[in-house]
């Protein structure tokens, strides 16, 4: 049911274009649409004066999803729950100076009247052509987005033919001895279902063995290569952000190390085609910059024959459409993921969606078949489905957590989160397990740099779990001599680079006290106050931060995080020479220094949202909730914030947040509107 508006106003003029666009403008003031919303309404009624209100009305809310990472708009869902399915705030006091809000001009429309009056303009088409917006069913895109999705469709159908690269009975052997855990091996049923085609999703969550699952099948799929005397593929690794692939990088040398060699054709001479390097998705297309195109394309693909990609839940809809695009026909595509994590920031969630189905696993009888010839097993028969999609037979959900034991408090916080299960969530907080721990804040808000469990989360050091202060004290206790050469200080800052790692402080909200902006302020007086910074304005040693906006100049990307430093004075008496220290973004372990004044879209990372935190992996992470509920708290966010923790995991919030806010948000799922899987 649509809210009530809590002040009378007229009906909206459903014929009067000028008051809609009046509107608009005063909607922008009051925040619930952005000024781009606003500007594309009107650059449609100057295409053409006579689109009606409701058409550009469609319009400003096709372009606000968008930025709310829908692909479109969802006209009846719009209809159905305006506020609900918007994310518009709630309504305005009798006094707020607004004439009509969205809910009251939708309120005066119909699902059948508004798809009319659409399909009546010229700016609106039902597929191909020019129109600047595509009308599909009730769901109406902007064209942009409407050609990625079916792109992605059509690429991802095209590579969906069965074609094992060798006879089930050879492979077989190999299999058993590469897995030798009992049925089901959903990590041996995984690499025999990557086998069959072009395209492959591994999904499952932190600790499941995504990264070793596919080691070993990059490995058998060059050990059949050079069979015979032929050429080893072409392998490349990639994720969403640099630090997602660093750690891709790191993962992948730990599994080659675990690889048992001597069970494949060809040994340990496979080794060195099995890549362990990784690089970002925008490195690997060649981004052109101040534009949206990439170097590799359709008409310039890509010179691989495999592609690996992590964290691909962070893989916005657009960037899945380049990459599809940028891949030559012949080469395979494995996608690495956790379909449960938050989707990317921009528009589109499609590793979530692919994987909708994930849980059921509806694998078909020829999928059963060759599942049992190539592994010696097959997938439990409540799994199997006779009707079965394509899709379905491409995709493994790994189910088993090799990271989180029966008794681990945060691998089962996760499942309960996971299964919206608010009492199990609930119960775990009560049971006293070591991984688990509980900060409860002063209130107000404004109180909390003087809250002692917040000072103690944040300097702790020696005992378990770490905080903030342990790097800090490593910067200042492990310093190199001013006269010692470039590896010394290079080892230094990778030494605190890994320091800073151990701990982070996540925040579901980027604004107010319990924010982004106001926990970055407060954890850095804190440590100001303890004697472990110097400063906490500016650029001031120990400060660590976050790369806001991709940077080719100088090879750094969105969601990068490194630490600021001083080295050893030029000359006697001179001040230290302050420089920030980057993960060289390769994985190698190797560091980068930039001159500060070079860094242009950087902020302080004391505390980070979810969204930024996601490809990154914390000994402690500490969840910061608010006290009063918020659309952006959702189950995908807590379950995100919860799984970055490997050893330690800490709510942090007033005294509302472990209870109804919490429940509150496990209640709640990100669902976005999308015609991706609608066929």
């Amino acid at each position: 049911m649509n809210q009530p508006d809590l002040f009378d106003a007229p009906a909206p003029p459903l014929d009067d274009c000028g008051t809609l666009l009046a509107d608009l403008g005063e909607w922008v003031e009051h925040g619930w649409l952005r000024e781009l919303d606003r500007s594309f309404a009107l650059f449609l009624h100057e295409l053409d004066p006579a689109a009606g209100a409701p058409l550009l009305l469609a319009a400003a809310l096709a372009s606000h999803q968008l930025g709310r990472g829908h692909v479109c708009l969802d006209l009846q869902a719009a209809l159905a729950d305006s506020p609900a399915s918007l994310s518009l705030p709630p309504a305005h006091a009798p006094d707020a100076p607004l004439a009509r809000t969205p809910s009251q001009w939708l309120q005066a429309l119909r699902l059948g009247d508004w798809c009319a009056a659409l399909r009546a303009s010229r700016l609106c088409e039902a597929g191909s052509g020019n129109a600047p917006l595509v009308l599909q069913g009730p769901r109406l895109y902007l064209r942009r987005y409407w050609q990625h999705e079916r792109e992605v469709r059509a690429l991802v159908s095209a590579r969906l033919a069965p074609e094992p690269v060798a006879p089930a009975a050879q492979i077989r052997p190999v299999f058993d001895a590469l897995f030798t855990a009992p049925a089901p091996d959903w990590q041996k049923l995984a690499c025999a279902l990557a086998l069959r085609q072009r395209f492959a999703i591994v999904t499952g969550g932190p600790g499941t063995g995504k990264t070793t699952t596919v080691v070993r099948l990059l490995a058998l799929l060059q050990s059949m290569a050079l069979q015979g005397g032929g050429e080893p593929l072409r392998i490349r690794l990639a994720a969403p952000t640099g630090k997602a692939a660093a750690r891709l990088a790191e993962s992948i040398r730990g599994a080659l190390d675990r690889l048992p060699w001597g069970a494949l054709p060809h040994g340990e001479a496979l080794r060195p085609h099995v890549p362990s390097a990784a690089t970002t998705l925008h490195r690997l297309l060649g981004s052109q910059p101040e534009s949206r195109h990439f170097r590799h394309h359709a008409g310039n693909p890509l010179a691989l024959d495999v592609l690996v990609v992590d964290e691909a839940s962070m893989v916005d809809l657009e960037m899945m459409a380049r990459l599809l695009q940028a891949l030559p026909s012949s080469a395979r595509l494995v996608l690495l993921g956790d379909k449960d994590q938050l989707a990317s920031v921009e528009a589109g969630a499609v590793l979530g969606e692919l994987c909708s189905r994930a849980q059921e696993g509806h694998y078909d009888a020829d999928t059963a078949q060759w599942l049992q010839e190539a592994a010696g097993q097959q997938p439990p028969p409540a799994l199997q489905d006779a009707a079965g999609q394509p899709l379905d037979q491409a995709i493994a959900m790994l189910r088993v957590s090799h990271r989180f034991t029966a008794d681990s408090g945060i691998g089962q916080l996760a499942q309960a989160v996971n299964a919206g299960d608010g009492r199990a969530a609930q119960a775990l907080w009560r049971a006293g397990l070591d991984d688990l721990r509980s900060c409860r804040l002063a209130q107000p808000p404004a109180l909390l740099a003087q809250d002692a469990k917040l000072r103690a989360l944040v300097l702790a050091e020696r005992a378990a779990p770490f905080g903030h202060a342990h790097y800090l004290r490593r910067m200042h206790t492990t310093r190199p001599a001013d006269n010692a050469g470039p590896a010394a200080w290079d080892a230094w800052a990778g030494d605190l680079l890994q320091a800073l790692g151990r701990f982070q402080l996540l925040c579901a909200l980027r604004e107010g006290p319990w924010g982004v902006t106001g926990l970055n302020a407060t954890v850095a007086e804190l440590l100001r106050e303890a004697g472990l910074l110097q400063g906490t304005q500016g650029w001031f040693a120990g400060r660590p931060v976050l790369v806001t906006r991709n940077d080719y100049g100088l090879s750094l990307m969105n969601g990068d995080v490194g630490l600021t430093l001083d080295l050893p004075a030029s000359e006697p008496g001179a001040p230290p020479v302050r420089r920030v220290a980057f993960p060289a973004g390769d994985g190698s372990g190797a560091v980068r220094w930039v001159l500060p004044a070079r860094l242009q879209a950087v902020e302080t990372v004391f505390a980070m949202t979810v969204h930024k935190s996601q490809g990154s992996e914390f000994e402690h992470a500490a969840l910061v909730l608010p006290d009063q509920g918020n659309p952006v708290l959702t189950r995908e966010l807590v379950y995100t914030g919860i799984t970055r923790a490997k050893r330690w995991f800490t709510l942090v919030g007033g005294a509302r947040a472990q209870g109804p806010v919490l429940a509150e948000a496990i209640g709640r799922r990100v669902l976005r509107a999308s015609g991706l899987m609608a066929g």
